[in-house]
């Protein structure tokens, strides 16, 4: 049986998918992009900044599963320019008390409304 895992304090979802799914004890968060989910637009900034927002949609979409940043066991990131990869990783690691979870990371030719990055996520229901 799967779960659709829906919030108003992340981007809502703009086409045939949900923001996340609840599976066989998984969380299956989509990819985010860093949407400002009070005004709906894509946050101007760095990719610093960018990140920033990203993990705090994922971390909206956690809580609303009863979940945290602890509970993630793989993310995929997504990065318009893989030059970017050591500030991305500065700002995501920080998220990460200890035990981080599995991840890998992509540079794409283009990301959806010319986001610098997208991240999408596995956490694990205990």
């Amino acid at each position: 049986m799967k779960k659709i895992i829906k919030t108003n304090e992340a981007p809502a979802a703009v086409g045939p998918y949900s923001q996340a799914v609840e599976a066989g004890g998984l969380l299956f968060i989509s990819g985010q992009i860093p949407i400002v989910p009070a005004t709906g637009k894509l946050m101007d900034g760095d990719i610093r900044q960018q990140t920033d927002q990203v993990m705090k949609n994922i971390g909206a979409i956690l809580h609303e599963a009863g979940l945290d940043y602890s509970d993630l066991v793989k993310c995929t990131c997504l990065l318009a320019d893989m030059a970017d990869f050591k500030a991305m990783n500065e700002v995501y690691g920080g998220y990460f008390n200890e035990d981080p979870p599995a991840r890998a990371a992509y540079q794409v030719v283009n990301l959806p409304l010319g986001s610098q990055i997208e991240i999408e996520a596995i956490a694990l229901k205990r």
